[in-house]
């Protein structure tokens, strides 16, 4: 081989290796074995595997052995002592004493002695003696008391704190948690839906959106989807609809023909709905409630047509009017509330027949507000407008299993709940203007005993639930407030996320009267002037008392304060307000002359003083004792004559 050919390819290589920052061209690429590399991370894992058994193992028998009494162990540990000293002592010098101890010295001295040779570090400080023992006392005490708040359920309502969100002046009718817990959404009477985001959200405490999706119709229910991407939204009309997470729409459903008498015929609700709830399951379904007499389903994908109709019946087979509905927790069972008190629940997949009806569940003619199932799914909460609160066994629809009287309702949809746990049932009580205040009241499940209550505010309380993933308590008022419960403990995100944001500044920004085009070039007689800031302007029109002067506050009614309102078109206000008012009643004309008569003929001022030199006095002929008598006679005579 040719030298100079090898001193030739060195130089390329240090070429490109000072061009391209890297060497090692040319050379043979590195070789994996992946069934040698797969084997040794298998004995590996098996290694560590055999290590972590091991270590629990020693971690169990340690806990045994700390099981066995105080005794025992010293008394074991002693035995241990004394046989590894007499075994030291035997290997070193055989010519130790054997036998009991010297006397002047007590067997208890002996093993006090012994015990203090065996001891390591510094003595124990005295009266600290049994410190151990106090120790492991408190820590089960401090055990037990957790135990206690475990078992009881009061304990785990969280109310020590709240904030109050401002919806509006109106009753909140409406309100609904998405599934993570980060956006609430309320709607009311006042025909807004509003977004809060807790996230983004200060102490300041606003809405990040505020809609009327259904134009002038009161909001009657929301409900975030399983998935939390969609918003069922219920108003006063008789066509629900789909918004996504911010509020724009998705679906509409269609309204069906009011002149078809069988419901099953038309393809949607012909009235006013009452409520609406989402599938648990099928993210896709949901279903809705009208004053028409049905409860419908509904598919998101398709708007033009529902799904099924279910249609309530009373005893006497006429038609009846649900005011609620709800799923069952696993989207099996369909239950709605009527008018006439009763609780008729259905199978999905079969709408002719009820599955389940109970014919009195509440007073006839009171409207069933509210139906919760429970978690475990066999407990049915009704709220009445009877002012009852009743829990079902639907397995043994016949009776209810326990039922709370006395709680107040004065709207139709007053919700009731059950707490994450399963323990307690939820709901809230209404009351007049200015009578008292709302409660929220809490009933324990198995007894239904009142076990506690919050006074919320001077208003109704009307919606309410109760988060299982934030543990916080949402409660809608009649005075258009929302008022959120939450423990800085128990409870998680949510509310206290913005209560630790500080408030943020509004930042003015300064705009512009008009737009300013910049030309430096240009000649000194066609050079605009240049723009200022209007903050100085803003200062000097501070200090001018007209100009700093603060307006008027608006009247209302006929006159406040010394000014008269305004009364229509400009004109006339101006005529009210720069000519006076003269309230004299003028409905009398004569009377309205003869007034003035007394003042003009002792003081003429407008018409005498011009004709004071022309006119003539007046001359009046004395009527003659004839001419009365003349004017006596009845006018036949004066006729003949």
């Amino acid at each position: 081989m040719d030298p100079n050919i090898g001193q030739g390819k060195m130089n390329n290589d240090g070429d490109i290796t000072s061009v391209m920052g890297f060497s090692g061209f040319g050379k043979k690429a590195r070789t994996f074995d992946l069934d040698a590399i797969f084997e040794q991370t298998r004995r590996t894992a098996i290694e560590r595997s055999r290590q972590v058994l091991d270590e629990r193992q020693k971690e169990i028998e340690v806990q045994g052995e700390s099981s066995m009494s105080v005794h025992t162990q010293k008394d074991a540990e002693k035995a241990a002592a004394t046989s590894r000293k007499e075994d030291t002592d035997s290997s070193s010098s055989g010519s130790e004493p054997v036998g009991p101890p010297p006397p002047g010295k007590d067997s208890k001295e002996v093993e006090e002695e012994d015990e203090e040779e065996n001891l390591v570090g510094p003595p124990v400080p005295p009266g600290y003696e049994g410190g151990d023992a106090q120790s492991n006392s408190d820590d089960e005490d401090e055990e037990q008391n957790e135990e206690d708040d475990d078992d009881n359920p009061v304990k785990k309502i969280p109310d020590t704190h709240e904030i109050t969100l401002l919806h509006g002046t109106k009753t909140v009718s409406a309100m609904a948690l998405d599934p993570s817990g980060a956006r609430l959404v309320t709607g009311g009477y006042d025909f807004d839906v509003r977004f809060w985001d807790f996230a983004g959200m200060d102490r300041a405490l606003q809405a990040f959106r505020s809609l009327q999706p259904c134009d002038c119709h009161q909001i009657r229910a929301l409900q975030y989807s399983i998935t939390g991407d969609r918003i069922l939204v219920v108003s006063g009309n008789a066509q629900a609809k789909v918004l996504d997470r911010d509020g724009f729409n998705v679906m509409e459903c269609i309204k069906g023909d009011q002149y078809i008498v069988d419901m099953v015929n038309t393809k949607g609700h012909t009235a006013m709905l009452n409520d609406g709830s989402w599938h648990p399951k099928i993210k896709e379904e949901f279903m809705t409630c009208s004053n028409d007499g049905t409860v419908r389903t509904w598919d998101v994908t398709s708007e033009k047509k529902h799904k099924a109709v279910f249609k309530p019946r009373s005893v006497q087979g006429k038609k009846v009017t649900p005011t609620c509905c709800t799923y069952s927790r696993d989207g099996k069972l369909l239950a709605a509330g009527c008018q006439d008190g009763t609780i008729q629940i259905w199978d999905r997949n079969l709408s002719v027949h009820t599955k389940f009806h109970c014919r009195q569940a509440h007073t006839p003619g009171s409207d069933i507000s509210r139906l919760s199932f429970s978690y475990d799914g066999t407990v049915l909460a009704s709220r009445g407008g009877d002012d009852t609160l009743k829990i079902w066994d639907i397995r043994n629809f016949k009776k209810p299993l326990n039922m709370a009287n006395g709680l107040t309702n004065y709207f139709a949809m007053t919700d009731c709940c059950f707490s994450p746990d399963d323990q307690l049932v939820m709901t809230g009580t209404s009351v007049k203007r200015d009578e008292g205040n709302g409660k929220l009241v809490f009933f324990d499940r198995a007894t239904f005993q009142r076990v506690y209550e919050i006074e919320v505010t001077n208003a109704s309380i009307v919606r309410c639930l109760w988060h299982p993933k934030l543990n916080q308590i949402m409660v809608g008022t009649g005075n258009g407030h929302v008022k959120v419960y939450y423990d800085p403990i128990k409870s998680h995100r949510g509310a206290k996320l913005c209560v630790v944001k500080s408030k943020t500044k509004q930042k003015h920004a300064e705009a512009l009267a008009q737009e300013y085009v910049i030309t430096p070039h240009a000649l000194p007689m066609f050079r605009e002037a240049r723009q200022r800031s209007t903050r100085k302007q803003l200062e000097k029109d501070r200090l001018d008392p007209k100009k700093s002067h603060k307006p008027e506050p608006p009247v209302s009614g006929p006159g406040r304060g010394g000014r008269v309102a305004a009364h229509g078109g400009t004109l006339s206000s101006f005529i009210v307000k720069n000519i006076a008012l003269d309230k004299t009643d003028d409905s009398n004309a004569r009377e309205a002359i003869l007034r003035h008569a007394k003042e003009a003929s002792e003081n003429p001022y407008w018409v005498a003083p011009a004709y004071k030199k022309t006119q003539p006095n007046p001359v009046f002929a004395e009527d003659s004792e004839e001419d009365e008598e003349a004017d006596k006679e009845p006018e036949w005579k004066k006729r003949k004559i």
